[in-house]
């Protein structure tokens, strides 16, 4: 799945992803962090998750490959970021909320030195197969031992329905991340009453997770 599939979506607005309030999850279950600690929010989109965080006094790195999504943030929320320039990345930010315009993959370990937390809702269900090993192989790569946060995925058949969302059963995220980090399931439950387009595609079961995150 190419950068150019996500930039296309943006750019005919198939953003069914995007929720327009804060996520529930992140609001009953987002782990006590002291003030100031960042926190890293791949593929974010425009989300409002990224405000709720910053008005928990936490500083918010988000990555987008979108800079349409990114301009959309910053417009909607109100806020005239600085862009500057940081290798590869175009960097917007405003007060607490700084946005990498480019890709995941292209991150390297001292963009994120002094993070120690991570909010995944939209990232790793966002990707294929393969590219889901990449990334939780870069995630383990660039983070601490200590880093906490949330993710959350999707459960369902995925011969009912292509992706994306894709489904990340439990024992593949096991085995994604469960050498390196502590996993918790907080929280699941079948959402496809609430999701129409999932019973227009005969999707008969869509179960939502939410893990609790400790790197080793």
């Amino acid at each position: 799945m190419e950068p150019k599939f996500w930039q296309e979506r943006w750019a005919r607005n198939q953003i069914g992803f995007h929720l327009p309030e804060v996520n529930p999850y992140l609001q009953r279950h987002w782990p006590p962090l002291p003030e100031g600690a960042k926190v890293l929010v791949p593929l974010c989109g425009k989300s409002l998750d990224l405000m709720w965080l910053a008005s928990q006094g936490l500083q918010v790195l988000g990555v987008e490959l979108s800079e349409q999504a990114i301009e959309a943030f910053f417009g909607e929320q109100n806020l005239t970021p600085r862009v500057t320039e940081r290798g590869v990345f175009k960097v917007y930010q405003a007060g607490l909320i700084e946005i990498w315009c480019g890709d995941f993959f292209a991150l390297d370990a001292d963009a994120l030195t002094d993070c120690v937390a991570l909010y995944d809702r939209a990232a790793l269900i966002a990707l294929p197969p393969l590219m889901r090993t990449r990334y939780t192989e870069q995630l383990n790569r660039l983070l601490q031992p200590g880093c906490q946060g949330l993710l959350i995925t999707l459960d369902y058949d995925q011969t009912q329905k292509a992706g994306p969302p894709f489904a990340v059963p439990d024992e593949e995220v096991r085995v994604l991340l469960g050498e390196l980090w502590a996993l918790e399931v907080l929280e699941e439950q079948d959402i496809l009453g609430e999701s129409w387009k999932f019973v227009q595609d005969g999707v008969t079961r869509l179960g939502e997770r939410v893990y609790q995150l400790i790197k080793r």
